[in-house]
């Protein structure tokens, strides 16, 4: 689960995923559920993408209203296809990257939460991998855009692993640990536009050699 994470600037953005100028979001490089984020879906064409601003929690299509009693700023890569509130936008390729200078995940090791600061080891922003929806609020005729932050199970990883708190009713190789997914740039049109199946291989945590994670 991630609940925290730095949008790069605005400019940085731009450079990095070639997505025009000026896009102007409204500037809050802290994020945190619920409040307005960037994300990079495709615009008309393949090969074209496009910045938008929406919330960090996903709104799916059968909601009554913008303000859910439940969370869904993470979403399980493993349910996506099942869960009432993501299968729409897996099933429609609603795939989305989620830039991100770093990102926060607590580590219990020493008893207590200690957060720990992610960043790339190479010093390029964080592409993370999301699903998104465009929800219509009848009552108003509104649009409001949002998101979710995908995770894929890290109990295996060396570094994923030793972040969340840990199950005490469960083995140590058993415990659901969960990882944000990064995009590399090589693997953007495949993330974005590409088949469910080709997305699908996508699916893991941040190498090892990619991770630059220390306490805050």
């Amino acid at each position: 689960m991630c609940n925290r994470y730095v949008s790069p600037e605005e400019a940085e953005m731009e450079r990095f995923w070639h997505i025009g100028r000026r896009n102007q979001w409204p500037i809050q490089l802290e994020i945190f559920p619920r409040a307005l984020g960037p994300f990079i879906r495709p615009r008309t064409a393949a090969a074209e993408y496009e910045l938008v601003v929406g919330q960090w929690g996903l709104i799916p299509w059968f909601a009554k209203t913008s303000k859910l009693s439940y969370s869904t700023n993470n979403a399980s890569f493993e349910e996506i296809s099942s869960k009432a509130s993501y299968k729409q936008s897996w099933a429609q390729g609603r795939c989305c990257i989620i830039p991100a200078f770093s990102f926060g995940e607590p580590c219990w090791e020493s008893g207590h939460n200690v957060w720990w600061r992610f960043r790339r080891a190479d010093g390029a922003p964080w592409g993370l991998a999301g699903l998104w929806n465009a929800w219509l609020d009848e009552s108003t005729g509104e649009v409001i855009e949002s998101y979710t932050m995908l995770t894929i199970n890290a109990d295996a990883h060396p570094v994923m692993s030793r972040m969340h708190r840990p199950d005490p009713r469960l083995p140590s190789d058993q415990q659901d640990k969960r990882s944000v997914v990064g995009i590399e740039l090589a693997d953007v049109q495949t993330w974005l536009s590409g088949s469910p199946t080709d997305a699908a291989r996508l699916m893991h945590p941040p190498s090892v050699e990619l991770i630059d994670a220390a306490p805050m």
